[in-house]
């Protein structure tokens, strides 16, 4: 799959100007709940972005696929279009609402969505004999703000939980530790 190029006018709305963290959260509800908080002490939120990161991919299989299956859903998806279509034509037949043209046309689209899919299903082989649902999750959730405001957020997010706070600091101070010794270890000549 290709990923489409954003369009200029939401990639300014899903960016900040020399962005900062103000915490990390396990769930997406704690990262709300810290936009919340910090919203209810008139803090400027259009200057805050939550960021999904460590993307996983859950997908959860729901049964078997078999001919049968495939058949039932063709045929009623395609009952549905022929449906929606019968009745759009019956609504702009100038003679009136002819019952039977709508019947006609279900019965085809039932035929058609029946033949469609029965064709996709045989072109797969046999390669996903099964139904799924699959949903994109995050394993933690990052605030971040705008550079010029991240120590009032620091500051308001330590009044609401100081625990966690001292926890972000910590975050902070190792993460900043470890940029500092890549660095000293990059400018040592190799040896």
């Amino acid at each position: 799959m290709t990923s489409q190029p954003m369009r200029p006018g939401l990639r300014a709305a899903l960016s900040l100007e020399y962005p900062m963290s103000l915490g990390v959260h396990d769930s997406y509800e704690e990262a709300q709940k810290a936009v919340d908080y910090l919203s209810d002490h008139e803090f400027p939120v259009e200057d805050v972005l939550i960021v999904g990161t460590d993307l996983k991919q859950l997908e959860r299989v729901t049964g078997r696929l078999t001919q049968g299956r495939v058949i039932g859903a063709g045929a009623l998806s395609g009952m549905w279009l022929g449906l929606f279509v019968g009745t759009i034509f019956a609504v702009f037949d100038p003679s009136g609402v002819n019952l039977a043209n709508i019947a006609a046309t279900v019965a085809f689209g039932a035929v058609f969505g029946t033949v469609w899919a029965t064709v996709g299903y045989r072109l797969t082989r046999g390669q996903r004999d099964f139904t799924s649902v699959s949903q994109v999750v995050a394993a933690k959730y990052e605030v971040l703000c705008e550079h010029k405001h991240v120590q009032r957020g620091r500051d308001l997010l330590a009044e609401m939980d100081p625990m966690r706070a001292a926890a972000e600091q910590v975050r902070l101070a190792q993460e900043q530790e470890r940029a500092r010794l890549a660095a000293e270890q990059q400018q040592r000549p190799q040896t």
